[in-house]
Protein backbone atom coordinates (compact mmCIF):
# COMPACT_ATOMS: atom_id res chain seq x y z
CA UNK A 1 0.00 0.00 0.00
CA UNK A 2 1.41 3.52 -1.10
CA UNK A 3 0.71 5.84 1.53
CA UNK A 4 3.80 8.42 1.43
CA UNK A 5 5.44 9.79 -1.72
CA UNK A 6 8.49 12.18 -2.30
CA UNK A 7 9.34 13.11 -5.97
CA UNK A 8 9.68 16.05 -8.61
CA UNK A 9 6.53 16.84 -10.02
CA UNK A 10 6.69 16.55 -14.05
CA UNK A 11 2.98 17.41 -15.21
CA UNK A 12 0.26 19.21 -13.39
CA UNK A 13 -3.50 19.13 -14.78
CA UNK A 14 -6.83 20.62 -13.27
CA UNK A 15 -7.39 17.62 -11.06
CA UNK A 16 -4.29 15.46 -10.70
CA UNK A 17 -0.40 15.87 -10.69
CA UNK A 18 2.12 13.25 -12.19
CA UNK A 19 4.94 12.76 -9.41
CA UNK A 20 8.22 11.42 -10.57
CA UNK A 21 9.75 9.11 -7.68
CA UNK A 22 13.09 7.44 -8.12
CA UNK A 23 12.22 6.93 -12.19
CA UNK A 24 9.11 6.08 -11.71
CA UNK A 25 5.60 8.38 -12.35
CA UNK A 26 2.95 8.36 -10.37
CA UNK A 27 -0.26 10.13 -11.10
CA UNK A 28 -2.03 11.23 -8.03
CA UNK A 29 -4.91 12.97 -7.91
CA UNK A 30 -5.46 16.38 -5.67
CA UNK A 31 -7.98 18.69 -4.39
CA UNK A 32 -8.09 22.25 -6.23
CA UNK A 33 -6.80 23.70 -2.85
CA UNK A 34 -3.87 21.25 -2.70
CA UNK A 35 -2.78 21.87 -6.35
CA UNK A 36 -3.03 25.56 -5.54
CA UNK A 37 -0.69 24.94 -2.56
CA UNK A 38 1.82 23.09 -5.02
CA UNK A 39 5.56 24.36 -5.93
CA UNK A 40 6.01 24.69 -10.03
CA UNK A 41 6.75 21.66 -12.45
CA UNK A 42 10.45 20.22 -11.56
CA UNK A 43 9.97 21.05 -7.80
CA UNK A 44 10.08 18.94 -4.55
CA UNK A 45 7.71 17.47 -2.86
CA UNK A 46 5.92 15.32 -0.44
CA UNK A 47 2.57 13.45 -0.35
CA UNK A 48 -0.02 11.72 1.54
CA UNK A 49 -1.46 9.15 0.23
CA UNK A 50 -4.47 7.23 -0.01
CA UNK A 51 -4.58 4.23 -2.83
CA UNK A 52 -8.10 2.73 -3.81
CA UNK A 53 -7.63 -0.42 -5.52
CA UNK A 54 -10.61 -1.10 -7.54
CA UNK A 55 -11.16 -4.11 -10.34
CA UNK A 56 -10.43 -2.11 -12.86
CA UNK A 57 -8.39 0.89 -11.51
CA UNK A 58 -4.90 1.72 -8.73
CA UNK A 59 -5.66 5.50 -7.85
CA UNK A 60 -3.52 7.44 -5.63
CA UNK A 61 -5.38 10.52 -3.76
CA UNK A 62 -2.44 13.00 -2.91
CA UNK A 63 -3.30 14.85 0.71
CA UNK A 64 -0.19 17.47 2.09
CA UNK A 65 -0.64 16.94 5.79
CA UNK A 66 -1.20 13.39 6.98
CA UNK A 67 -4.44 15.52 8.84
CA UNK A 68 -6.54 15.77 5.46
CA UNK A 69 -5.21 12.64 4.75
CA UNK A 70 -6.81 11.14 8.18
CA UNK A 71 -9.50 13.60 7.11
CA UNK A 72 -9.83 12.08 3.83
CA UNK A 73 -10.41 8.72 4.89
CA UNK A 74 -12.80 8.96 7.85
CA UNK A 75 -14.97 10.95 4.98
CA UNK A 76 -14.03 7.12 2.90
CA UNK A 77 -16.11 5.35 5.48
CA UNK A 78 -19.79 7.00 5.03
CA UNK A 79 -21.56 4.90 3.01
CA UNK A 80 -22.16 6.44 -0.45
CA UNK A 81 -19.05 8.46 -0.17
CA UNK A 82 -16.67 7.59 -3.06
CA UNK A 83 -12.87 9.02 -3.34
CA UNK A 84 -14.16 11.59 -5.64
CA UNK A 85 -16.93 13.18 -3.72
CA UNK A 86 -14.72 12.98 -0.53
CA UNK A 87 -11.60 14.61 -2.24
CA UNK A 88 -14.49 17.42 -3.58
CA UNK A 89 -15.56 18.12 0.15
CA UNK A 90 -11.97 18.06 0.82
CA UNK A 91 -11.75 21.08 -1.80
CA UNK A 92 -13.77 23.22 -0.23
CA UNK A 93 -11.30 24.72 1.90
CA UNK A 94 -9.08 24.69 4.79
CA UNK A 95 -9.26 21.45 6.98
CA UNK A 96 -10.63 23.59 10.21
CA UNK A 97 -12.99 25.24 7.98
CA UNK A 98 -14.70 22.29 7.00
CA UNK A 99 -15.20 20.99 10.53
CA UNK A 100 -16.55 24.17 12.08
CA UNK A 101 -18.95 23.90 9.39
CA UNK A 102 -19.82 20.29 9.99
CA UNK A 103 -19.65 20.67 13.48
CA UNK A 104 -22.07 23.75 13.05
CA UNK A 105 -24.43 21.27 11.27
CA UNK A 106 -24.16 23.43 8.09
CA UNK A 107 -25.97 21.43 5.82
CA UNK A 108 -25.23 24.09 2.58
CA UNK A 109 -21.44 23.33 2.46
CA UNK A 110 -21.97 20.87 0.12
CA UNK A 111 -24.02 22.93 -1.87
CA UNK A 112 -22.48 22.46 -5.63
CA UNK A 113 -20.86 18.88 -4.67
CA UNK A 114 -22.19 16.28 -7.30
CA UNK A 115 -24.07 13.27 -6.05
CA UNK A 116 -24.62 15.21 -2.47
CA UNK A 117 -28.29 16.16 -1.98
CA UNK A 118 -29.66 17.64 1.50
CA UNK A 119 -30.09 14.25 2.31
CA UNK A 120 -26.97 12.65 2.05
CA UNK A 121 -25.61 15.62 3.45
CA UNK A 122 -27.22 15.41 6.47
CA UNK A 123 -26.14 12.12 6.81
CA UNK A 124 -22.42 12.99 5.82
CA UNK A 125 -22.63 15.81 9.31
CA UNK A 126 -24.49 13.46 11.35
CA UNK A 127 -21.49 10.22 11.00
CA UNK A 128 -19.21 13.23 10.70
CA UNK A 129 -19.96 15.16 13.84
CA UNK A 130 -18.58 12.50 16.57
CA UNK A 131 -15.82 11.54 14.31
CA UNK A 132 -14.40 14.74 13.35
CA UNK A 133 -14.15 15.32 17.46
CA UNK A 134 -12.38 12.20 18.12
CA UNK A 135 -10.32 12.59 15.05
CA UNK A 136 -8.83 16.26 16.07
CA UNK A 137 -8.61 15.36 19.94
CA UNK A 138 -10.53 18.35 20.28
CA UNK A 139 -12.69 19.15 23.88
CA UNK A 140 -16.26 20.31 22.67
CA UNK A 141 -16.52 24.40 23.03
CA UNK A 142 -17.22 25.54 26.59
CA UNK A 143 -18.63 22.31 27.81
CA UNK A 144 -17.37 20.72 30.82
CA UNK A 145 -20.19 17.94 30.53
CA UNK A 146 -18.68 14.55 29.23
CA UNK A 147 -22.00 12.78 29.30
CA UNK A 148 -22.81 15.79 26.74
CA UNK A 149 -20.01 15.88 24.88
CA UNK A 150 -20.02 12.01 24.74
CA UNK A 151 -23.67 12.45 23.20
CA UNK A 152 -22.26 14.84 20.82
CA UNK A 153 -19.45 12.30 19.33
CA UNK A 154 -22.46 9.86 18.74
CA UNK A 155 -23.80 12.20 16.06
CA UNK A 156 -26.47 14.55 18.24
CA UNK A 157 -26.74 18.17 17.81
CA UNK A 158 -25.18 20.00 21.43
CA UNK A 159 -28.93 21.35 22.14
CA UNK A 160 -30.21 17.21 21.30
CA UNK A 161 -27.83 16.48 24.43
CA UNK A 162 -28.55 19.17 26.60
CA UNK A 163 -31.83 18.83 26.57
CA UNK A 164 -31.70 15.08 26.75
CA UNK A 165 -29.47 15.34 29.84
CA UNK A 166 -32.34 18.10 31.47
CA UNK A 167 -34.38 14.92 31.50
CA UNK A 168 -32.30 12.98 33.69
CA UNK A 169 -32.89 12.98 37.61
CA UNK A 170 -29.89 15.03 39.22
CA UNK A 171 -29.21 11.74 41.84
CA UNK A 172 -27.77 10.02 38.35
CA UNK A 173 -23.74 10.81 39.10
CA UNK A 174 -21.95 8.31 36.78
CA UNK A 175 -21.95 9.70 33.10
CA UNK A 176 -22.61 6.45 31.46
CA UNK A 177 -25.40 6.40 33.55
CA UNK A 178 -26.59 9.83 32.32
CA UNK A 179 -26.11 8.80 28.44
CA UNK A 180 -27.28 5.94 28.90
CA UNK A 181 -31.01 7.59 29.84
CA UNK A 182 -30.43 10.03 27.83
CA UNK A 183 -30.11 7.74 24.41
CA UNK A 184 -33.65 6.26 26.19
CA UNK A 185 -35.12 9.22 26.01
CA UNK A 186 -33.76 10.50 22.83
CA UNK A 187 -34.77 7.27 21.46
CA UNK A 188 -38.30 8.14 21.85
CA UNK A 189 -38.30 11.40 20.19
Amino acid sequence: MITFLAGKILLKKDKFIILEVAGIGYKVFLSRQTLLKLPEISNDIKLFCFQNVKEDALDLYGFLTYDELDFFEVLMDIRGVGPKSALDIAALGSLEKIKDRILAQDEKIFEGIPGIGAKKAMTIILELTGKIKLLSGAKSKGSTDSAEDALVQLGFSRQQAKEALRHVSATVKSPEERVEIALKSLGKN
